[in-house]
């Protein structure tokens, strides 16, 4: 029996693995942090048995309350991901599943590669509306992929996306996947009409270093990207400082940045509210993005989320809330859960690739409600 995490993505610590049903485990830390709570192994040689999997420091973890009601995902093929039996004590996550094959794959959601990624740039870039642009590598000297969508004219407003600021929220750039797909879908007339009104600026995994080594919410220097806009730099959270520039550069009309809770059941939005400038036109344009996701997505909901940031108070190091501030556009975060959604629990996979990708096409709709009013 062996249990590896040597590979692209891969997280866990092996305390010890003498019987199937007797599986001790941890999670390693982000690098230079004490983030954790990403996890990603192979376990082989247990095929028909009953395995115990217990990853002893989860009540340690970033989130503990990202536990309660959670399953772990498996697969065999590391396409198809499934849901597994799944305790939390409060001190121990513990594991419980018979693998039906030699091999078999357990992860904290359905896992993103660098690969994957790879591929979905490639498919991207087969479309003629789409181009590439690397504004700076990572600190590990990975590219900081920026596709650009739609012909740049003067009046069209640039509307930008990011994913994976959070490496560990994988579910993010699985969002990216069905938002690309038809935006680059040639036989789809809102996409061809959207390509034609507006230009899109698209970051699929913001944080690249972070993805390959299994971390949960940092970079290669132990920084969280999401709390570094105000005043990034290239020795420590080279990705933002790039793609940061790029926006000064070339402006920023529209923003969605895109992320998964560890705690929360439910797809909501977090606004702006609490930025020093805050407009009435942005409260006016984020309730019509809301209320348009409503009615493009079952999944959305306006019901469950962060409670709003008192008046003056947002912290600008924050994307969503720099982004609103500098250029006095809609800017907001939109969340998924790593559970399941409470309002449409699906008990083989809860919340699952399939619906990122789903919800990622219908934010497409939720744009073209609002895309008249971005300048």
């Amino acid at each position: 029996m062996d249990i590896s995490s040597a590979f692209d993505g891969g997280n866990i610590g092996v305390i010890e693995a003498r019987a199937p049903d007797a599986i001790r485990l941890e999670i390693r830390k982000d690098a230079r942090a004490d983030f954790y709570q990403w996890f990603y192994f192979r376990l082989t040689g247990a095929r028909g048995r009953d395995c115990v999997m217990r990853i002893t420091n989860a009540g340690g973890a970033a989130y503990p309350a990202g536990w309660q009601d959670y399953r772990a995902l498996a697969s065999h093929d590391r396409k198809n991901w499934f849901r597994v039996d799944t305790a939390y004590d409060g001190a121990a996550l513990t594991i419980r599943h018979r693998p039906a094959y030699d091999a078999v794959y357990y992860a904290y959601f359905a896992p993103y590669s660098m690969a994957r990624h790879g591929d979905l740039i490639t498919r991207c870039l087969a479309s003629p509306h789409a181009t590439l642009d690397v504004p700076g590598d990572s600190l590990d000297g990975q590219a900081i992929d920026i596709l650009y969508i739609g012909e740049p004219k003067q009046g069209r407003p640039l509307c930008w996306f990011l994913a994976r600021q959070h490496p560990g929220e994988t579910m993010a750039e699985w969002w990216m996947e069905g938002f690309l797909e038809r935006l680059l879908d040639a036989a789809d007339p809102l996409a061809s009409r959207l390509r034609g009104a507006l230009c899109f600026a698209v970051v699929p995994n913001m944080n690249p270093d972070g993805a390959r080594r299994g971390h949960l919410r940092t970079n290669a220097a132990g920084v969280n990207l999401n709390r570094a806009w105000s005043q990034p730099s290239l020795e420590h959270s080279p990705e933002v400082f790039h793609v940061r520039r790029e926006m000064e550069r070339r402006g920023v009309d529209f923003c969605l940045d895109v992320h998964g809770d560890e705690a929360l059941p439910y797809v909501f939005i977090a606004g702006p509210d609490g930025i020093p400038s805050l407009s009435a036109r942005q409260r006016e344009l984020l309730a019509g993005y809301k209320q348009a996701l409503l009615a493009a997505s079952p999944d959305f909901q306006t019901a469950h989320g962060y409670p709003p940031t008192a008046p003056g108070k947002a912290n600008l190091a924050i994307a969503t809330n720099f982004i609103a501030e500098r250029f006095g556009c809609l800017a907001m975060t939109l969340e998924q859960p790593f559970k399941d959604n409470a309002d449409a629990p699906d008990a083989a996979f809860g919340w699952s690739p399939e619906r990122c990708r789903a919800l990622g096409r219908a934010a497409l709709e939720a744009l073209a409600a609002i895309a008249g009013k971005l300048r």
